[in-house]
């Protein structure tokens, strides 16, 4: 087989124009894998050389052979191969003029072994609260982390979440303010080892882990604030005692909203969402939380947002406005917003099916336990077509939930729907609104 680059552009060398040629890779500089020109040849037990990514994909996927020889390895150790990568970068230096890089001379790949070494001068020197040597030893990893995703992999399989985690509580149970700057760099470390297993998720969510969390995101600096919502939104998207802990934590509330309506970053508007809606959610959420987001203004925030949004911000802002309609208040606020109606309808088989089963439940709540209002919503629904999008919902499928709320709303609309036009969702910017 040849290998080679075609030239598409003449070049020009002493004078001299190339017209397009084909240029032959040597056999030995490629890869027996990939057939590509090797970028960190490496040995193994067997005698042959690979390319470092190639050879390490094919070990990963449960291979215990050599691909070129199929015997059995004795170890899995990857001698890099010094030599033949000098000769084929003086042969690309060579080459240069035909249009060939120089290949970068390959940075070491960190081991398991210095992973382990490094995790465990972490864990001494946040036994000893020596802040400054934790900071050096996380730099070090996140350096590690930054040089390639072979890296990243070779980290977090070792349990660097675990031991950063650990860190991380024992610096937060001491004083937040003194080791903020460690804490930062812990957290910004962490953010790219998720999603977390169960004892890292133990140490992270410890009531002390969280309450740092909390005072990052009172902070003014942007990436500590980040790092930390994305933090809590990975914890109680698993783990339900940490909701149960988060709930509890002063001011959590009219942070969280308060992000909602400054909406400084999609990253943060997108974890704030998830973790207000895991909070009213929760089984054991009570009324009070729920009442608690209501007179924040939360209601109204949610329905602004999804006039205008993408799918992602718009099936977590109504997986929250729906569990906000679970409550009198939250139902009372809703019906109270001219926006409501028009918006559920709107979202109705326009953004995905769980936006839909999201804008169908909030819908069946406000007109079944509407209370007064119960027949103006219904009148307001036939309006702006919702008895068109139930019926095509039943026809096209969904869930069985979803099924059995739009069932039940086209029999409450359907005594209505006399006299009144069913029309498509009106625009939403001849609405009056209600803030």
């Amino acid at each position: 087989m040849v290998l080679g680059w075609r030239r598409s552009k003449i070049s020009h060398h002493a004078g001299k124009k190339h017209p397009d040629v084909e240029l032959v890779v040597p056999n030995h500089f490629r890869c027996p894998i990939s057939l590509e020109l090797m970028k960190d040849p490496v040995t193994l037990s067997s005698g042959i050389t690979y390319d470092r990514e190639s050879i390490e994909t094919w070990l990963e996927a449960g291979n215990f052979t050599c691909p070129a020889t199929n015997q059995i390895l004795r170890n899995f150790d990857q001698i890099p191969n010094h030599t033949l990568r000098k000769m084929i970068q003086d042969w690309c230096v060579e080459k240069q003029n035909f249009g060939v890089e120089r290949i970068p001379t390959p940075r070491i790949p960190v081991s398991p072994f210095e992973i382990s070494e490094i995790l465990f001068s972490v864990a001494a020197s946040a036994r000893r609260l020596d802040q400054y040597r934790c900071l050096e030893l996380v730099q070090k990893i996140e350096k590690w982390g930054g040089e390639s995703d072979r890296n990243r992999r070779c980290i977090v399989a070792n349990g660097a979440a675990a031991g950063l985690a650990a860190a991380f509580d024992a610096f937060a149970n001491a004083s937040v303010e003194r080791n903020a700057t460690v804490l930062e760099e812990i957290l910004c470390a962490l953010n790219w080892m998720f999603p977390l297993d169960v004892e890292t998720q133990r140490s992270f969510g410890t009531q002390a882990s969280l309450r740092c969390m909390v005072w990052f995101l009172r902070c003014k600096d942007l990436s500590p604030k980040q790092n930390s919502i994305v933090a809590l939104k990975e914890l109680v998207s698993c783990d339900q005692n940490i909701v149960e802990k988060l709930s509890d934590m002063e001011r959590v509330i009219e942070i969280l909203v308060e992000f909602i309506r400054k909406q400084i970053c999609p990253i943060i508007t997108k974890a704030s969402l998830t973790i207000i809606f895991h909070l009213i959610s929760f089984p054991c959420s009570s009324e009070k939380i729920k009442l608690t987001f209501v007179r924040t203004g939360l209601v109204s925030l949610l329905l602004e947002i999804l006039v205008d949004s993408d799918k992602s911000i718009c099936e977590k802002a109504l997986g929250a406005f729906d569990g906000l309609c679970g409550c009198k208040e939250g139902r009372e606020e809703a019906q109270s917003n001219a926006l409501t109606v028009p918006v559920l309808v709107k979202k109705i088989l326009r953004v995905s099916d769980l936006a839909t089963e999201y804008s169908i439940s909030a819908l069946w709540k406000l007109c079944k336990y509407g209370g007064r209002d119960e027949g103006r919503v219904l009148v307001e629904a036939l309006q702006v077509g919702a008895f068109q999008k139930l019926l095509l919902v039943l026809q096209v499928g969904c869930g069985d939930e979803a099924k059995e709320k739009a069932t039940v709303l086209m029999k409450l609309l359907n005594p209505y729907r006399a006299g009144l036009e069913c029309i498509d969702s009106v625009d939403f910017k001849n609405l009056k609104r209600s803030f």
